[in-house]
């Protein structure tokens, strides 16, 4: 029987990279999707056709606790298990700390931090009655160091950190492995807005000369998914070039 992984932000960049490796890994996927419907319907179409396992498209603003008990359910309902969850869905924002408003400190903490305790509570539910399961999270190299004009961004990765070390500890007597990836630079969707200098500048920074791509990530999170990652827990994992040491 195949087991299931539920991946939020899963309709582009690493989320989708991600939803790839695990299907690869045989897993049947459920992709949350905030917004971007037809790509996260596209994306299981290629999941389907070339890798033979289930996948599917549920729309969730994880920032609604509503949203992420439906998406844990349907995984639950439809396939029986909850057997992954990887919370990769969130928000980035470049901002001097004195013009950060109100709107942009929720805004940035309800979808990347409090989104991320929406869905381990529900899909804790289900891997704690199984006494199994794998929940990978998604923070940043900012979580772990702090980023200048990104205070709001690196507080939120930050919390995402000490979530995933308390949780850790919580659910292993149940059998289930809480760890924690944090990306550097990435080629995605979210350096749009970066110069062409600014993308430079950030390559030279890096040791190994490189920035990193959605698959980097996607590789790491499957490893810890896996039965070869079975006696990690409680772990922050830097995949970021060497950026962050």
């Amino acid at each position: 029987m195949l087991k299931t992984a539920v991946v939020t932000g899963a309709s582009r960049g690493i989320g989708a990279a991600i939803a790839i490796a695990l299907a690869r890994s045989g897993y049947n996927v459920i992709l949350g999707y905030k917004e971007n419907r037809e790509r996260a319907e596209k994306l299981c179409e290629v999941i389907i056709s070339g890798y033979g396992v289930s996948a599917e498209a549920v729309k969730c603003d994880v920032r609604s606790s509503e949203d992420a008990k439906n998406i844990i359910d349907r995984a639950g309902k439809v396939y029986g298990s909850v057997d992954v969850l990887v919370n990769n869905a969130g928000v980035s924002q470049q901002k001097l700390f004195t013009d950060i408003t109100d709107e942009d400190w929720q805004e940035m903490i309800s979808t990347n931090l409090t989104g991320v305790f929406n869905t381990c509570r529900e899909g804790a539910k289900y891997m704690i009655s199984q006494k199994s399961g794998s929940i990978v999270n998604i923070s940043s190299m900012w979580g772990q160091v702090g980023a200048s004009c990104e205070v709001h961004y690196s507080a939120s990765k930050a919390g995402v950190i000490g979530l995933t070390k308390a949780l850790a500890k919580e659910l292993a007597p149940s059998n289930i492995r809480v760890n924690c990836v944090c990306p550097g630079v990435v080629m995605t969707d979210m350096m749009k807005d970066f110069s062409d200098e600014d993308i430079s500048c950030l390559t030279e920074e890096t040791p190994l000369m490189r920035l990193g791509s959605p698959k980097n990530i996607a590789d790491a999170v499957a490893f810890l998914c896996s039965d070869r990652a079975d006696f990690i827990t409680g772990q922050v994992l830097g995949v970021n070039g060497g950026f962050v040491i």
